[in-house]
């Protein structure tokens, strides 16, 4: 992993960031404004009257405002803004009321064909509790109008209303799943983020942690022995850069493939597994004396080791040994009930790559684990 794509991953993800709108999107809504032509017509043959030329204003703008309150509320969902502000919705609810009224009473019945208009703009903008009671007046508004004015029945308008209404509900239900969905995936992305850089850190500090400790250690040693015993701190110093090496290999391994087995995580790994397993531990607090090229193998056979102990042993203690050319997982249980699985076979391929051997020995009670370079 880069230094660039920790960067990436550790910045949070942005909810408000906006998503592109669909191009076609306003062009399959403004089809729904073909039920706007019959009070355009209207108008036009009333073209002779000043109501007529009134109520295609009336008409033209309404539409206008209309596909801009649903491009407004569509680019908001693609923001993830669930509801817009109330004074925004209010302000284009109530021009549409006018231009609504206007257009009714300039044209008359035709005029009606904006209530419908009207109770999707609700449905599309305000909470459904407010917008539900008020399409149900105005379906009922419609009817009476209707019936006043001796225009018939508008029973085919009253259903348009209810049955745009619920279909326009229906599709909001289903954005705002949509924007619930997408907001818990990006906070499941966020917590990832940030448990990978929980785990970033903590292996950094099982990897650096001990290292530095005792090159510390070391370091100070050598300054006292300079004047003293120049031999030995030559062999000090000597140890200093092998160890310095070693962490670097560690650290590089972390960096680069993060996936890596490193021998001091594993390590902490394998004390946290048979913590769980209520398995007593004995493990090694150093590895500074195991060389370069057996570092991960014997990271390996810690965890190959330790995996097995903790399903299949039944053990009570589990203890790790570390040398400069071996590894040893032994424990108390009841030894291996079945043959060798690929977990040891890849183990013996891993160990025959740098010229060890892997030794497997019952014991009374329990079982060893032993990989070793002569």
């Amino acid at each position: 992993m880069s230094a660039s794509n920790l960067d990436t991953m550790t910045a949070p993800p942005d909810l408000g960031s906006p998503r592109p709108v669909g191009r076609l999107g306003p062009f399959f809504a403004s089809i729904w404004l073909f039920f706007l032509l019959d009070p355009l017509a209207e108008g036009w043959a009333r073209r002779a009257e000043l109501r007529g030329w009134l109520g295609i204003a009336a008409t033209v703008v309404f539409a206008a405002v209309y596909m801009t309150l649903w491009v407004r509320a569509r680019a908001d969902r693609a923001q993830l803004v669930e509801a817009p502000p109330l004074r925004w919705s209010l302000s284009y609810l109530g021009a549409l009321v006018l231009l609504g009224t206007a257009m009714v009473g300039c044209l008359g019945e035709p005029g009606l064909a904006s209530v419908v208009y009207v109770g999707v703009a609700l449905v599309m903008t305000v909470p459904v509790r407010v917008a539900a009671p008020v399409v149900l007046a105005l379906t009922f508004g419609v009817v009476g109008l209707g019936a006043l004015e001796d225009w018939g029945s508008q029973v085919g308008t009253a259903f348009g209303l209810v049955a745009a209404s619920v279909a326009v509900f229906g599709l909001r239900a289903v954005m705002s799943r949509n924007i619930d969905l997408v907001r818990a995936h990006e906070q499941n992305a966020s917590l990832a983020v940030e448990n990978e850089r929980t785990r970033f850190a903590r292996d950094l500090h099982d990897i650096l942690g001990h290292s530095l400790t005792v090159i510390t250690v070391k370091a100070e040693l050598a300054q006292r022995l300079l004047d003293v015993d120049p031999a030995r701190a030559r062999a000090e110093v000597a140890d200093l850069e092998r160890l310095s090496r070693d962490a670097l290999a560690d650290v590089r391994r972390a960096v680069e493939g993060y996936r890596e087995l490193t021998l001091p995580g594993e390590l902490t790994r394998a004390r946290m597994a048979l913590s769980a397993a209520e398995i007593r531990a004995d493990l090694p607090n150093a590895t500074d004396e195991v060389p370069s090229d057996l570092r991960e193998l014997f990271a390996w056979t810690v965890r190959e080791g330790v995996t097995n102990v903790v399903r299949h042993s039944r053990a009570t203690t589990c203890e790790v040994r570390i040398g400069p050319t071996a590894a040893e997982v032994r424990d108390d249980g009841i030894g291996p009930q079945h043959a060798a699985g690929s977990g040891l076979a890849g183990l013996g391929e891993r160990a025959a790559a740098v010229g060890a051997t892997v030794v497997t020995t019952s014991l009374d009670p329990g079982f060893s684990l032993r990989v070793v370079r002569a």
